[in-house]
């Protein structure tokens, strides 16, 4: 058996931090770590949808992954997304990963094209084969990959010795309890979609990696306590409200994660920057919805906490 228990828990996707000028801010990277490990998550997901990673480069994702880990200092399981729309480029980051100490690789499958099951067990075990001391997730997202991870794939990429688990962002949360129990206890597996924070860890999942989480770290943490205390009922008030708060930032005309860091620099006086084009800004119209999902995640805290 594998010690997982470093990845048991409340682990936020990391956001993109940007300065004025669009480019990636390393003190904003560090001012973000810092404001994870006060908060007292388990861990950070870096480099994943919830950082634009594919509206940046290669550099950009160093950079990043960088900060973290120097600003981190191992007070947090780091797992870094590496994957590229190339195997070369995905290579690459998976050797700096590695060469940083993260506790984890993770990899959506490539897009676009739509390869063959043995395609992207390629792709994915090339990727492994970059850090090979290096524990490896799997990210199946279907819903923006455009290929789902299935059961024959899952059990062909569990040959490979460094598979760890799966990130599983798809909406079913059946899919985690048909992996957890195809996998066994030897495996993680995390849920994905925060909607469904309390219902992926009933049916299986051990931890959570969202993209919500950072703007309300203390109600997930305090989801993940009810949850292990078997308090499903106080559990599910919290999850509803979530779920409204959630709902809520998905309403503006800017991107949800534009949202979020408003949010962020108004309830923690936390400066991330912006959205990287081609995502969309926040316009005068979104910021009602900024104040009222903000109204809504302090009194939530008031109300949980």
């Amino acid at each position: 058996m594998r010690n997982l228990e470093k990845y048991k828990g409340v682990i936020p996707a990391f956001y993109a931090c940007y300065d004025e000028n669009g480019e990636i801010s390393p003190e904003r990277v560090r001012a973000l770590t810092r404001y994870f490990v006060e908060k007292g998550v388990k861990g950070v997901y870096v480099n994943g949808s919830s950082g634009e990673c594919i509206y940046q480069s290669v550099e950009d994702r160093k950079i990043v992954l960088e900060n973290v880990m120097e600003e981190a200092k191992g007070r947090l399981t780091v797992i870094a997304h590496v994957a590229c729309n190339n195997t070369k480029d995905s290579v690459e980051l998976a050797k700096h990963a590695e060469s940083l100490g993260v506790d984890a690789i993770a990899a959506i499958p490539p897009i676009y094209f739509h390869l063959p099951e043995h395609a992207i067990a390629q792709y994915w075990n090339d990727i492994s084969d970059a850090a090979p001391n290096t524990d490896f997730v799997i990210y199946n997202i279907p819903q923006l990959a455009g290929v789902a991870l299935t059961m024959g794939l899952f059990e062909e990429m569990r040959k490979n010795p460094r598979v760890i688990g799966v990130k599983n962002s798809s909406m079913p949360v059946q899919d985690i309890q048909m992996f957890k129990q195809a996998a066994g206890e030897d495996y993680i597996i995390f849920n994905g979609p925060d909607e469904q924070f309390i219902s992926g860890r009933v049916i299986g999942a051990e931890g959570g990696i969202g993209g919500t989480y950072g703007v309300m770290p203390e109600l997930f943490l305090k989801m993940d306590e009810l949850v292990r205390a078997g308090r499903m009922s106080e559990a599910m008030e919290i999850q509803y409200d979530v779920n409204a708060i959630i709902y809520k930032m998905c309403s503006a005309h800017g991107n949800m994660y534009d949202v979020i860091k408003a949010i962020l620099k108004k309830n923690e006086d936390l400066d991330l920057g912006g959205v990287r084009k081609p995502l969309a800004s926040l316009t005068d119209c979104d910021m009602p919805i900024v104040e009222e999902a903000a109204e809504m995640i302090r009194t939530a805290k008031r109300k949980y906490l």
